[in-house]
């Protein structure tokens, strides 16, 4: 294994992050919950919005653990989980009226620019993060920083790799370990249909996961250097038309809900009907509560790529933890999302309960809680999930979030996608026309 030093100055060269598109929401919307968290009766009482209801989950054991620490500054909070549009378009319009906004919020990473748009209605963190920096990736601060100041806190560094369903591809006498390249996924996915009738993986029409990942491996992104767009270029054509290859042979087809991460999605793969998905690590926490039935089936390997040698992940998917202007208690607010967020302690909570990959990478060099036999994803998977990532971790590759990804997204995911794979229009032609219709929204 690397030096520390090594793997952040690679993490540093390369922001591992992706916007995504259509994220779901396990739970029902607007649903509220107070975590007392062994809170006395004189404890400030802070609401927190999120679109994950696991991330609820995550404030809970960081918040008992920082009301046993301060005893004088005890925190109540009240969580309400909405889904992900409702919340950040709720969000959107209170923290720029200042008024009704919560105290604090998740904001993913794909509605992230929107809020950084003139001057930012959002608390600054750099006071509260200054003591954390150099002990996590530097990167995930900067992904969430306007001119110097930071706005909001990282989740996770999103790294992505593919999940295998290992026993319907022990059926059709397949070995994923043998899965380097597309032309052998291509090959497996052919077998397993001829022998199993599943489908080898999805063709993706509400998210750009696919897109992302297949423009990554070539070097390549949705826009230029200068953040204008450019989705109707060479690679993107490239990887579409490899995926529309892989529909026309039944290797992939289009899923419920238009990717593996939605309810849809979840009963399709607990089914064993789709075989393989390419999601950022956290998808784990997906598998572990919406797909239990998997559970000692699903193998955690690196992208396909097009040829040996290309990189093989990168950072997908993105949430910041930020304090609203109108705050009950700014510096309350700020101090305990920093301790729920970037401490040694919440990066292994985060983990332990969220299976996400920590950004302070000293967890990743952990073996007592990287491979600790009682963690449930451990139990969950094949093989440890951190012996994927450190083989992949210099090759985490990225994917910008500029202020033109909004309108890419909403475009590729609402139009383009779905003429690709359900309509059947012509790769090249699609994207032109996507090209068009995003230069023509952005003018």
């Amino acid at each position: 294994m690397k030096s520390k030093g090594l793997v952040l100055l690679i993490i540093l060269s390369m922001v591992t992050f992706l916007w995504g598109c259509g994220k779901s929401t396990p739970a029902s919307g607007g649903e509220t919950s107070v975590l007392d968290g062994g809170a006395g009766e004189s404890a400030t009482e802070l609401s927190y919005w999120t679109f994950v209801e696991l991330h609820g989950q995550h404030f809970e054991k960081m918040l008992e653990k920082w009301n046993e620490a301060n005893p004088d500054r005890q925190i109540k909070l009240n969580v309400t989980v909405m889904p992900y549009d409702d919340m950040h378009n709720k969000l959107s319009i209170a923290v720029q009226t200042g008024v009704g906004a919560p105290d604090i919020a998740d904001i993913e990473l794909g509605k992230y620019p929107d809020f950084m748009q003139g001057t930012p209605q959002l608390e600054s963190l750099n006071d509260v993060a200054e003591p954390y920096q150099g002990t996590v990736v530097q990167s995930q601060l900067d992904l969430y920083s306007k001119e110097g100041t930071l706005y909001g806190l990282s989740t996770h560094v999103g790294a992505t790799v593919a999940f295998y369903n290992t026993e319907v591809l022990e059926e059709a006498g397949v070995d994923y370990k043998t899965i380097v390249t597309w032309e052998d996924f291509k090959q497996a996915g052919i077998q397993v249909y001829e022998k199993t009738g599943k489908t080898m993986g999805t063709a993706d029409t509400s998210a750009t996961w696919q897109s992302s990942m297949l423009l990554a491996q070539q070097g390549a992104d949705f826009t230029d250097d200068a953040g204008n767009p450019q989705v109707n270029s060479e690679a993107l054509v490239k990887g579409l038309s490899m995926l529309k290859d892989l529909q026309d042979n039944n290797v992939i087809t289009t899923i419920a809900g238009g990717q593996p991460d939605t309810e849809e999605a979840y009963g399709e793969y607990n089914s064993g009907n789709f075989v393989s998905a390419f999601m950022p690590l956290w998808q784990m926490s997906r598998y572990t509560n919406y797909m239990k039935d998997l559970s000692g089936k699903i193998a955690i390997a690196p992208l396909p790529v097009m040829e040996e040698g290309m990189p093989r992940s990168y950072g997908g998917g993105g949430t910041a933890t930020v304090v609203s202007k109108t705050a009950k208690d700014v510096q309350l607010a700020k101090e305990f999302i920093a301790y729920a967020k970037l401490s040694l302690d919440a990066n292994i909570e985060i983990w332990n309960t969220l299976g996400f990959d920590p950004i302070n990478m000293d967890v990743w060099d952990m073996k007592d809680v990287t491979h600790n036999e009682d963690n449930q994803f451990v139990q969950y998977f094949v093989n440890n999930p951190f012996d994927v990532l450190n083989e992949i971790k210099d090759e985490i590759q990225l994917i910008k979030s500029v202020s033109a990804s909004p309108t890419i997204n909403n475009v590729l995911c609402t139009v383009t996608l779905n003429e690709i794979f359900e309509d059947g229009k012509d790769v090249k032609q699609a994207l032109e026309d996507a090209q068009a219709q995003i230069e023509q929204e952005l003018k």
